[in-house]
């Protein structure tokens, strides 16, 4: 018996309601949600495509607040939430959610006293597996999660970083088609960080997961997802493509010279060319307005005798985006304020 065959709607249950399909594996309309007086969303509209994505904001940019919408433990106050289609505000779509959807809590919500292998198949069983599949399925992820020789210790001696694995185990326990993984590193050392973002990255890129990435972290989400949504202040400020968001700048570019670096650098300055130093004697050069190519840098360059051996243009990191999406999102309130 499979997680799907325990949980099937009676043959007289309508089917839970779907939308249309976009291609988007999560969608949010319009999305508000107050508590009370204090409005945690306001307005969010996006669209997370399959694969990896990856949903950065900072601390109290109400990330797990979007989680408990999509898993329908919480109701939007107005507009709409959906996961493969299906709106978590139904019954019967929050049954078939939670049989598509593997959850990685931020919060510790492991069971005392109990062992890794007992906690994890508990839960397959939950999620519809018999007895015996819902064992065999737990050794298969602490195995992937190298909790193998830990399986039959009582958690209570974990260390966090296995604590965060298990974690990862019991979400995986049912084979989802999506995982929604909020700050997975969370509380890990350097060594623990790196193996939590290796697991997550071959979940995306090589097994094929459709992968929700809740982090703070700039770094995490730039290692690990193709995707990534920016939320802040309960608003998605920025959502695209990490290649097309970090693509080079044509004004922004890497010179590598064999000699005569300073000379190429004060004819540079002199000519209104910005220059900070880069790695390994190279130089970082701002194009300036009105120049769209290196020409004319490499006529100064020729004047000067300097030999450059190479010229590539500058990517932007995720940070500087980030940075710079936060920015303008300020801008209207400070020039409102003053």
């Amino acid at each position: 018996m499979t997680a799907n065959d325990s949980l099937q709607e009676p043959s007289t249950a309508p089917p839970p309601p779907r939308e249309a399909s976009s291609g988007a594996i999560v969608q949010f309309k319009g999305l508000h949600k107050s508590f009370g007086d204090v409005h945690a969303l306001r307005g969010v509209d996006m669209e997370l495509p399959p694969g990896p994505v990856g949903l950065l904001g900072p601390n109290g940019a109400e990330k797990t607040t979007l989680i408990g919408l999509l898993l329908g433990l919480l109701e939007p106050t107005k507009g709409s939430a959906s996961v493969a289609g299906l709106q978590p505000t139904h019954h019967a779509a929050r049954i078939e959610i939670r049989k598509r959807v593997g959850y990685m809590p931020e919060s510790d919500c492991l069971l005392p006293g109990m062992t890794a292998v007992e906690i994890v198949s508990t839960l397959a069983k939950l999620t519809g597996l018999n007895r015996q599949d819902a064992i065999t399925r737990a050794h298969e992820v602490l195995d992937y999660v190298e909790l193998d020789e830990a399986r039959y210790r009582a958690l209570d001696g974990y260390s966090t970083g296995m604590k965060q694995r298990l974690k990862l185990a019991q979400a995986l326990v049912h084979d989802p088609e999506f995982l929604l993984l909020d700050e997975p590193t969370n509380g890990l050392d350097p060594a623990g960080r790196r193996h939590m973002l290796s697991l997550v990255e071959d979940l995306g890129r090589n097994q094929k997961k459709n992968v929700l990435l809740c982090s703070h972290l700039l770094p995490d989400v730039e290692r690990t997802c193709d995707n990534v949504v920016v939320l802040v202040k309960g608003q998605a400020i920025l959502q695209g493509s990490i290649a097309e968001l970090t693509a080079a700048e044509a004004h922004r570019l890497r010179i590598q010279v064999e000699d005569g670096a300073d000379r190429l650098r004060g004819a540079l300055t002199a000519a209104g060319y910005g220059i900070s130093s880069g790695e390994a004697g190279s130089l970082m050069v701002t194009l300036p307005a009105g120049v769209e190519d290196a020409d004319a840098l490499c006529g100064l360059a020729a004047t000067e005798q300097v030999n450059i051996s190479s010229i590539d243009p500058v990517r932007s990191t995720l940070e500087e985006v980030f940075l710079k999406a936060v920015d303008e999102t300020d801008q209207p309130a400070a020039g409102a304020q003053a």
